[in-house]
């Protein structure tokens, strides 16, 4: 494991490191550090399929600036012709034992949704999972729902090709912990943030000119997060998260 660095911009408290995946590959993470921590829980934030960790950086930076520390990563086993979901989650949870997390929230977006439930029922430190859009391949997530003991939050959106037709939502039917807030008119590329030309090109909204409810989503994710983590006493809000 290399040690975290800190970023360019110390504005933004954003620090690099990497952690060996289990099947060797490195596993590169970004940690936003709050200037001001309200909680010690760490929110680990995975990316949807084939995507990159820069997609997760504006609610990870709204959680920072929430005083929630989350981190961001790259997955390394992922392959166009296999997911590689449950080794993902497997990731997600070893970085937060990179950061030596007492508590953390897992949370994703499309397949990366579906490795945060699996790091979230693998892991006794859970606190929750958030899922955006949440993608399930071969019932792997109706599975792991079901076997899941904490809170299961999902923001889904219209049905279409790119999130299978809602059948996430079959995995939120898995459990009674589960609570899930529809955003009409929300596409897939919406839950991702920033996104591209890329997802633009393979997901596009029927109505190109409709507004995106992007910001709304990260409002309403990081109020699902903010939800689940402990907060610190006022007098603690200095924590290790906010320390250099």
């Amino acid at each position: 494991m290399s040690p975290p660095s800190r970023g360019d911009d110390s504005d933004l408290r954003v620090e690099t490191g990497l952690v060996d995946s289990a099947t060797g590959c490195a596993l590169h993470y970004r940690l936003y550090r709050p200037a001001t921590a309200r909680t010690e829980d760490l929110v680990v934030l995975g990316h949807g399929f084939l995507r990159s960790q820069e997609r997760m950086a504006d609610l990870a930076q709204t959680l920072a600036d929430a005083g929630i520390p989350a981190v961001t990563l790259d997955f390394c086993n992922a392959r166009f012709w296999d997911g590689r979901h449950v080794r993902n989650g497997l990731d997600m949870i070893r970085v937060a034992d990179a950061l030596d997390a007492k508590q953390v929230v897992y949370a994703g977006f499309s397949a990366g949704g579906l490795a945060a439930l699996v790091a979230g029922r693998n892991d006794s430190r859970t606190l929750g999972v958030v899922a955006l859009d949440l993608v399930d391949a071969g019932r792997l997530g109706e599975g792991m729902a079901a076997g899941l003991d904490r809170p299961l939050i999902g923001l889904v959106g219209d049905p279409s090709p790119c999130n299978a037709e809602n059948n996430g939502l079959a995995v939120f039917s898995a459990t009674d912990r589960a609570a899930v807030e529809r955003v009409t008119g929300a596409e897939h590329c919406d839950f991702e943030s920033p996104t591209d030309w890329v997802c633009r090109l393979v997901c596009k909204r029927d109505s190109p000119d409709a507004p995106s409810p992007r910001r709304d989503i990260i409002a309403a994710a990081a109020e699902a997060v903010a939800s689940l983590v402990e907060p610190l006493p006022k007098e603690r809000q200095a924590d290790q998260w906010a320390g250099g």
